[in-house]
C-alpha cells in the first residue's frame, strides 16, 4: 500500500512541476511518462483541484489548469524613517512568515537573497520606500523587492564614469564590486543572482538576468521608455536540493573560503556592434579582475577579437598579475588562433636571451 501512495505522490509531483509548461495537455504528458491511462491522471488532477493547489478552466478537451497561488503578500516600507528599517527585522517579524513552510535550505536561500538584495535598496538606492511582493505556489515562489531611488545601473555608471549603463552589468557579472566598499563586499549581488531559479535586475531601460544552470548571465535593453528606480526579481522552486554552500563552493579555489574565481561575459565589454579590438576595450574587461585567483573569460556569442585586445589581455595583464590565472571558454576558432598567437609572441619575448 505504501507503494502505492508513493507512486501516486510522484505523479502529483510530477503534475505540479510541468503544469506550466503543459497546461493543456497535462494530462497526456503525465499518461505518457508514468504510462498509465488519462482517466487515472485526471483522479489526480482532480484531487489537486481540490485542494486548491490547482485551477481549473474551460470544460472537457478544452481544460486548462495552471498553478493557484497559496500566497500572495505585498507590504511597503518606507525609507528614512526612525527607527530606520532593518533587512533582518524585515525578515523575521514579516518574510519568514509569509514564505510559510519550506525545507530548511530553501528558506536559507531566501534569507541570503531578501537580507542581501533589501539591504542594497536601504544603503544604496537613495530612495523613499521599498516595497516587496510576494506570490508562492505548489511550485515555486517568486519575489520582487523594488525601490524608487536612482537605479542601481545608473550609479554604477556614475561610479566608475561608464559611456554606457550596460557596462554595469560587466561589473556585476564580475563580482566585487561596490559603490560602498566600507559597508559592502561587492558579492550580494554576484551570489544571490547564482542562488535562485531565475534572477533579474531591470533599472533605466537595462535588464540583467541569470538563470540557475544556464552558463552565462544576459543583458537586454529596452528601448521604449526608462523604469524608474530598481527591481530585483527572485524565483525559487520550493522543493530544489540547492543549498547557499554549494553556491559558494562553485566560486571557491581554495581552503580559506573566499570568493576566488568569477567568470566574465566578455561580449558584455562591447559597445552595441562594435568589435573587440583595442586595448582601451580589454581594460574596460580587465577592471578589478586582478582581485580573483582565477578568471574565465566566456567568449560566447564573441566571433572574433582583435591583435591588441588579445595582447592586452592574454600577455600585458599576465605578465603583470603572474599570481591570475586566467582561462578562456567557448572561444571560437578565430578567437582560439588571436589568444595562441599572442601567449606564443610572450613565450618568444620571455625566453629571448638578454644581450
Amino acid at each position: 500500500m505504501t507503494g502505492v501512495r508513493e507512486r501516486g505522490e510522484d505523479i502529483r509531483c510530477y503534475i505540479i512541476e510541468n503544469i506550466e509548461k503543459y497546461p493543456n495537455n497535462i494530462s497526456a504528458i503525465t499518461a505518457e511518462h508514468f504510462k498509465i491511462t488519462r482517466q487515472a491522471v485526471n483522479k489526480h488532477l482532480q484531487r489537486l483541484t481540490d485542494e486548491k493547489i490547482l485551477a481549473e478552466t474551460g470544460k472537457t478537451r478544452s481544460r486548462i489548469y495552471k498553478l493557484s497561488p497559496l500566497v500572495e503578500w505585498r507590504q511597503i516600507y518606507p525609507l528614512g524613517g526612525i527607527p530606520s528599517v532593518a533587512e533582518d527585522v524585515v525578515w523575521t517579524n514579516d518574510i519568514r512568515l509569509a514564505l510559510g513552510r519550506l525545507p530548511d535550505n530553501v528558506l536559507n536561500l531566501w534569507h541570503h537573497g531578501f537580507t542581501e538584495m533589501f539591504n542594497n535598496a536601504i544603503d544604496h538606492s537613495d530612495g523613499t520606500r521599498i516595497s516587496v511582493r510576494m506570490k508562492k505556489n505548489a511550485a515555486e515562489t517568486q519575489m520582487q523587492i523594488s525601490d524608487n531611488g536612482i537605479g542601481i545601473f545608473k550609479k554604477i555608471q556614475s561610479a566608475l564614469k561608464l559611456l554606457d549603463e550596460r557596462h554595469a552589468v560587466l561589473e556585476l557579472a564580475k563580482g566585487k564590486f561596490t559603490t560602498d566598499p566600507t559597508k559592502h563586499s561587492g558579492e550580494g549581488i554576484f551570489f544571490t543572482s547564482r542562488m535562485f531559479n531565475r534572477f533579474s535586475i531591470v533599472s533605466g531601460d537595462v535588464h540583467f538576468s541569470h538563470n540557475y544552470g544556464e552558463k552565462e548571465d544576459w543583458i537586454r535593453s529596452d528601448h521604449e521608455g526608462e523604469i524608474g528606480g530598481t527591481h530585483v526579481f527572485m524565483t525559487l522552486h520550493n522543493h530544489t536540493s540547492r543549498t547557499t554552500k554549494k553556491v559558494f563552493d562553485q566560486f571557491t579555489t581554495d581552503e580559506d573560503f573566499t570568493f576566488s574565481k568569477t567568470v566574465v561575459p566578455v561580449r558584455l565589454a562591447k559597445y552595441g556592434d562594435d568589435n573587440l579590438i583595442s586595448r582601451s576595450q580589454a581594460k574596460r574587461l580587465l577592471a578589478r579582475v586582478e582581485l580573483f585567483k582565477v578568471v574565465v573569460f566566456d567568449f560566447d556569442k564573441v566571433p572574433s577579437i582583435g591583435q591588441a585586445f588579445a595582447d592586452e589581455v592574454f600577455r600585458v595583464f599576465s605578465i603583470e598579475h603572474p599570481n591570475t590565472q586566467l582561462q578562456a571558454i567557448h572561444a571560437s576558432s578565430e578567437v582560439k588562433r588571436m589568444i595562441d598567437r599572442v601567449k606564443t609572441t610572450a613565450s618568444v619575448v620571455q625566453a629571448k636571451p638578454i644581450s
